[in-house]
């Protein structure tokens, strides 16, 4: 199979890049798949393809860029010129920009390969229904709400028209099903990028232990409250903690980090990473000793808690939305915390780093979860999809093909 996947890709950084990179890592490894062709948005560094696993081809094709009015036009020419057997879309409905216009447009992609009869599973990270719009960063103005719940629903439909649609929690399906009458929605779990049989180390280096957050930030994902937890932490219980604020701004919200960073100069031991390259994720989480997630919505599965239980890392979350319901469907523990609350944040940090024997029972159940769906397992359910589809579209041929070859045959 000639595999094309649109994406943003490293070392681009649009939203699900990281998601794609892994990936493409287990996919180039199925003997199914004999060539990837990466169908990106436009990048001034050269894209992360140099695997060390054996594998097969992978064409990259620069054909997207954020904000664009022309994707549409110029990814269906790119899929014209590579002519895949199959398309994966990496989707959520910001992909393409955060202008309504070239989102639309971007995401009207699924629907030109239905009308070009090429397989097609759009992955659809999130979904409008479950998006709190004013935490997210798109509106905090009712109306405005509205109009983009219209435009969610619109676009939604369009999306919809994909052979497949893949969603990475059981509730999506059931959201999907439900109000749009779906019958193609299928779910696969996100899964966990970097998995080893290997149980991780779940000592820590020496010095401060390391309190980390790790995401684009400035929407519903803010490290105020953060900070000030942990200073209420050290005050508590005299302990060398350090803040790790590991990513950047999330788009809709530039120089937050850099105004969190001024404002906050006074605070010592406090980190900003700036952007992480993917070979430095692995020292980031084993040297932290717990990982936090101060949101205050949420808006899909959370790659970051995969991450965070891949590495056996103790997590504090939020009581909400997505979290809570991965916690139970999936088997991730952690440490709840109020979202509105700077003292219930403290708590659930000091329930951690005080307890040693605590923090580690939280790594190893979070290890477990993560490990039960790991990226080849996740690659595997896309390529049995992709071969229910291209069965389907399959017998439609032979029998047309079969009409022809008899019909002559009947009339002498």
């Amino acid at each position: 199979m000639k595999l094309a996947i649109v994406t943003a890709y490293p070392p681009s950084k649009v939203t699900l890049n990281e998601y794609a990179y892994h990936l493409v890592k287990h996919f180039r490894q199925k003997d199914n798949v004999t060539e990837i062709v990466l169908l990106t948005d436009k990048t001034e560094g050269v894209k992360d393809i140099a695997f060390t696993e054996a594998g097969c081809k992978i064409t990259v094709k620069e054909c997207w860029a954020f904000n664009s009015y022309t994707n549409i036009i110029n990814v269906t020419k790119a899929i014209n010129a590579t002519k895949p057997d199959a398309v994966l879309f990496n989707l959520q409905f910001m992909k393409f920009g955060d202008k309504k216009i070239a989102a639309a447009l971007g995401l009207m992609l699924p629907l030109v390969c239905k009308l070009k009869n090429i397989p097609n599973i759009v992955l659809l990270h999130n979904i409008l229904e479950e998006v709190d719009l004013g935490s997210a960063g798109f509106t905090s103005n009712k109306l405005m709400q509205k109009v983009y719940g219209f435009i969610g629903t619109t676009l939604t439909k369009l999306i919809l028209q994909a052979d497949t649609v893949a969603v990475t929690m059981q509730k999506y399906v059931d959201i999907l099903e439900k109000k749009y009458k779906a019958k193609n929605v299928t779910l696969i779990p996100h899964g966990t990028f970097e998995v080893t049989e290997i149980q991780p180390d779940y000592s820590l280096p020496k010095g401060p232990l390391q309190i980390m957050t790790f995401g684009k930030f400035g929407t519903y994902k803010k490290v105020e409250g953060m900070i000030e937890a942990v200073e209420k932490v050290r005050k508590y219980t005299g302990m060398d903690l350090e803040v790790v604020i590991a990513g950047t701004d999330n788009p809709n919200v530039p120089g937050y980090l850099a105004k969190v960073k001024e404002d906050y100069k006074h605070v010592p031991q406090v980190r900003f990473t700036g952007y992480v390259e993917e070979v430095e994720v692995p020292v980031l989480f084993n040297e932290s000793a717990v990982v936090v997630f101060p949101y205050t919505s949420t808006t899909g599965s959370s790659g970051v808690l995969h991450q965070a239980g891949s590495y056996g890392k103790a997590v504090v979350m939020p009581d909400l939305g997505d979290l809570a319901l991965l916690v139970k469907d999936e088997g991730y523990k952690g440490e709840f915390f109020d979202p509105t609350s700077i003292d219930s944040l403290a708590k659930a940090i000091e329930a951690i780093v005080t307890n040693n024997d605590y923090r580690i029972e939280l790594g190893k159940a979070n290890y477990e979860a993560a490990t039960a769906y790991p990226m080849e397992k996740i690659a595997s359910m896309y390529l049995n999809n992709f071969d229910k589809i291209i069965q389907k579209k399959r017998p439609t041929k032979s029998r047309k093909k079969q009409t022809i070859d008899i019909q002559p045959t009947t009339v002498e």
